[in-house]
């Protein structure tokens, strides 16, 4: 699929990104690889790990459209990372995460159709779905913008979906990582921000297989959807940590208890799969598409009116030593 294909990807020095590197350098022979990204340092230490003949660094910011439209020259394929993560920092830099995650998601959309980009794929969040924080606003946001280019690609040939998942086992920024600096620097307690909370939870390589995956499948405009386990913060703490104190601590600015992927709302447009959902564009295509069945020929149904798809009813939540055996490749 991807053999002498040129691909870039945004914000690749992410753990995201290095990851989704390593998986097409061992599995396939693509023509190039373009990391993009503004951190010069992360580039350099890239440059020291991956030494194929097809990596390409190209320093900038999706903020830049000038520089993305250079950059995308003769490329087939995107995958779009590169965004403002963090919930707290959003809430008190909000334009900054707009122009970002917004502004930015739209330079990628112009410059991939510009250069006729063949598949374009921008990683979304749970947050997106019913957003209740700024950064969940700017993906849903993001997701609208990907999903209508589709329109604006009209009979190019240019095509763009949506891989929105949960959070990110042992990634930057992740309470894992968090956890396990406080332990080494001796606390006595974890500060948890609410025990009832939950969250998806997704390993990075998982993530990583399911845009993979979704590439030959999509048609154009989808939001896909992984169906993936959730936990919950108390029991991620006892497998960091068995028997450690918690510190309530509470709810941060914009966070939630639970997160959703699919909402009631987007029920009459989900098409369930063996392994993940679908969520159609609201709009309508000149193509027609039926997404119904995928590009990989695999058949899905359309689910109830009724249907939410939350962390906190999920039917699917790991055990504490399933926890601890998830996360000990990241401890």
């Amino acid at each position: 699929m991807l053999d002498d294909k040129s691909i870039l990807i945004t914000g690749a020095t992410g753990s995201f990104g290095r990851q989704f590197i390593r998986t097409i350098l061992k599995r396939y022979k693509p023509r190039r690889i373009l990391v993009f990204s503004r951190d010069e340092l992360k580039q350099f230490e890239m440059q020291s790990e991956f030494r194929d003949p097809g990596m390409r660094f190209f320093l900038g910011d999706v903020r830049d459209e000038a520089r993305l439209h250079l950059a995308m020259k003769q490329v087939d394929i995107v995958i779009h990372a590169a965004a403002l993560k963090q919930v707290p920092a959003a809430e008190y830099n909000p334009m900054e995460c707009i122009k970002t995650n917004i502004l930015g998601g739209q330079n990628v959309i112009n410059a991939a159709l510009a250069n006729g980009v063949s598949r374009v794929i921008a990683l979304s969040t749970d947050k997106a779905a019913s957003p209740g924080n700024l950064y969940g606003a700017t993906k849903l946001a993001s997701d609208k913008l990907f999903v209508a280019a589709n329109n604006m690609a009209g009979t190019t040939g240019t095509r763009f979906s949506v891989v929105r998942y949960g959070n990110v086992v042992g990634s930057r920024g992740s309470v894992v990582p968090f956890f396990r600096e406080l332990l080494r620097g001796g606390a006595k307690e974890l500060p948890i921000t609410d025990p009832r909370m939950t969250r998806f939870w997704i390993t990075l390589q998982q993530g990583v297989d399911f845009v993979l995956t979704n590439l030959a499948r999509m048609h154009g405009g989808e939001i896909f959807v992984p169906k993936i386990p959730s936990a919950r913060i108390v029991d991620l703490a006892e497998a960091i940590a068995p028997g450690l104190t918690l510190h309530e601590i509470g709810i941060r600015p914009g966070e939630k208890l639970h997160e959703l992927m699919v909402t009631r709302d987007d029920a009459r447009l989900t098409i369930e799969f063996n392994d993940h959902y679908v969520i159609q564009p609201s709009i309508t295509f000149h193509t027609h598409p039926d997404f119904r069945v995928n590009g990989r020929g695999e058949n899905g149904r359309l689910i109830e009116n009724e249907f939410e798809y939350s962390s906190g009813d999920n039917p699917w939540f790991l055990t504490v030593p399933e926890i601890r055996s998830l996360i000990e490749p990241t401890l």
